[in-house]
């Protein structure tokens, strides 16, 4: 069996990618402020004064954590995640704060699932899942176009079934 090199992959994800990240962290924050102002509200003089005060630095928070959920975050997620099907493997490269690389060789894969969440739906986008027997040798190629991803999936799952055929 050859070695497959760690290398970055030559994809990016889809623009669109960078929208709808932003979105997940306005999500997120909206959530966040929502209790952050509840809770400061509605029990405010019955909390302890060590709570109060970590809620008042929460709030003066928000404004920085929105900056970088909504703005930093997504663009530089853009940045990292990567992807690459070649004949020997699947490569993906993402995270943005900790970036993790998988390669996933051709003949290890098991079964390739398309998925599009609400928000991906929105924005046009699909995530491919790559499964082999062994969850740690899994991976995905996260926030694709729809077309791009069903087309990627479906030639993976041949190849992975060719492999598989030649094996046998």
């Amino acid at each position: 069996m050859t070695e497959l090199p760690l290398r970055s992959p030559a994809h990016h994800v889809s623009p669109a990618a960078r929208w709808l990240w932003a979105l997940q962290g306005a999500i997120f924050l909206a959530v966040v402020a929502a209790v952050v102002l509840v809770v400061t509200t509605a029990v405010d003089d019955q909390l302890p004064g060590w709570l109060g005060t970590l809620l008042a630095v929460l709030r003066w928070l928000l404004v920085p954590i929105a900056v970088v959920s909504i703005v930093v975050e997504p663009m530089w997620r853009y940045r990292v995640h990567r992807w690459e099907v070649t004949d020997e493997a699947v490569y993906t490269l993402e995270g943005w704060l900790t970036r993790t690389w998988r390669i996933v060789p051709i003949s290890r894969i098991q079964t390739v699932d398309t998925t599009r969440g609400p928000l991906q739906q929105l924005f046009g986008l699909t995530s491919i899942s790559v499964r082999t027997a062994s969850h740690a040798g899994s991976t995905s190629i996260e926030q694709l176009p729809a077309d791009v991803a069903e087309r990627v999936a479906h030639e993976l799952g041949l190849r992975a079934n060719a492999v598989r055929d030649e094996a046998t």
